[in-house]
């Protein structure tokens, strides 16, 4: 996985599928920090850089705890979200539970073009406040707020999920359409939650699980006894540009920079 032919292959399954795992690895933190150094820098956050820590709820956010988490992308309270974020699960003592989920934005994002057109719209053109305040002087906000369903610009397919209703804050409209998103929030919510569009799998040691943040959205079953996770966050910009190192000529790449 440290060559440019097994990243380059970890990062195509990634871009075509979302997530991929990568079995084997050595259940340490330092492995697992050296193979995503390899994809790129690791993004230092008010959590710190790479992580390694146990539900001790040493930081003020329900991944610290034991609890359930519903379906749900990282970072809405960045202006730019992770691109890719990697979770390895190094030990689980004395306890039971815990299995993970995933679920495919973009796949839930098209049933509900489906079912519900205006839906979809007011999703992605209705901007939403987010914010991470629960550690003590931390009060983090993006820049500005961004709609549920982020598209390309030039080409209009869809190119981001933001969702997550712990982070939630202010909702951009005016009370006259407050309901109506509420109503198309409820229904995407409804998607996320269906059991038929989520993955569940329980994760292991030697086991490291490797997502877009930007795409697949993830969560996780209650537990007992003591689990201990490392992991981190990659930038959206290092991993679609090792991407391309690794599965593109330098003719595409060149062209890249024209077409994107």
């Amino acid at each position: 996985m440290l060559e440019s032919s097994g990243l380059g292959d970890l990062l195509r399954k990634i871009r075509e599928y979302g997530f991929c795992f990568v079995d084997g690895i050595e259940p340490t933190p330092e492995a697992t920090e050296s193979l995503l150094q390899a994809v790129g820098p690791i993004r230092n956050t008010h959590y710190g850089g790479f992580y390694d820590f146990t539900s001790d709820l040493s930081s003020k956010d329900t991944a610290y705890t034991s609890e359930s988490l519903e379906p749900h992308t990282d970072n809405t309270y960045f202006t730019e979200s992770a691109g890719l974020q990697a979770l390895h699960m190094l030990s689980h003592t004395d306890g039971s539970g815990g299995e993970s989920s995933l679920v495919d934005g973009f796949g839930a994002a098209a049933k509900l073009f489906e079912q519900d057109r205006r839906a979809y719209r007011l999703l992605s053109t209705i901007t939403v406040n987010a914010h991470a305040s629960g550690n003590d002087g931390i009060s983090i906000q993006p820049s500005e707020p961004m709609p549920v369903l982020s598209h390309d610009t030039h080409y209009s397919h869809l190119t981001q999920v933001r969702w997550n209703n712990a982070d939630r804050a202010g909702v951009g409209c005016s009370h006259r359409i407050m309901d109506d998103w509420y109503d198309a929030a409820a229904k995407l919510d409804a998607i996320l939650s269906d059991p038929q569009n989520q993955y569940w799998f329980q994760l292991k040691p030697g086991k490291l699980l490797i997502f877009d943040n930007w795409r697949v959205l993830h969560g996780r079953a209650a537990f007992t006894g003591k689990r201990r996770m490392c992991g981190g966050y990659i930038p959206r910009d290092d991993f679609i540009s090792k991407f391309k190192a690794t599965n593109m000529s330098p003719e595409e790449i060149s062209a890249s920079t024209v077409t994107g």
